[in-house]
């Protein structure tokens, strides 16, 4: 037992827990940028978490993130939510949509949440395509046209959420490892 102790007080255990702390950052952010590829990993909420992770286990001081840039990293993270939630609706609208279709979009939208991955791709089209022949009697070629709409939101929703990825870990960086 005595040599037991004698290991476990040898161990550098805040070195030990520094090491798990950058390794849950580094893959939180790494997974989350990931997830803004792929619809069923919240991409940018994990990048926003592993911040915070950072900026609460260092202490506010020993983080090197500035609260400024924390809000700034917190404003990125609500408007990339946004352009989630709204960007195929707005791509249908683009395309000449009503605002049956405009609906069949966020409608689509929230109902495929609860089918996963097909439903979060899936349901925004199929709710634009229903809404513009049910609800504004458009014929097929326009319903599909407002569809295509919703496929270009879709995927221009998608560069998007890249892009403000990259802004989150650029801004991240900068502050902790260059500027402070």
């Amino acid at each position: 037992m005595i040599i037991l102790a004698g290991i476990f007080e040898s161990i550098n255990w805040g070195a030990i827990t520094d090491v798990l702390l950058w390794t849950s950052i580094i893959l939180l952010i790494v997974i989350g940028f990931l997830g803004t590829f792929l619809p069923v990993i919240p991409g940018t909420t994990l990048i926003w978490s592993g911040m915070l992770v950072h900026y609460f286990s260092f202490g506010m001081e020993d983080s090197k993130l500035t609260w400024q840039s924390l809000v700034v990293i917190t404003l990125l993270y609500i408007i990339s939510i946004i352009v989630d939630w709204f960007s195929g609706a707005i791509g249908a609208k683009w395309f000449g949509s009503s605002k049956w279709g405009f609906g069949g979009a966020i409608l689509g939208g929230i109902v495929g949440l609860f089918f996963g991955l097909p439903g979060l791709i899936i349901g925004p089209i199929l709710g634009v395509f229903l809404f513009e022949m049910l609800f504004a009697k458009k014929e097929v070629k326009d319903a599909s046209n407002s569809t295509v709409g919703t496929v270009v939101g879709g995927v221009a929703g998608i560069v998007a959420r890249v892009l403000i990825a990259l802004a989150m870990i650029a801004w991240y960086l900068a502050d902790v490892f260059v500027f402070n």
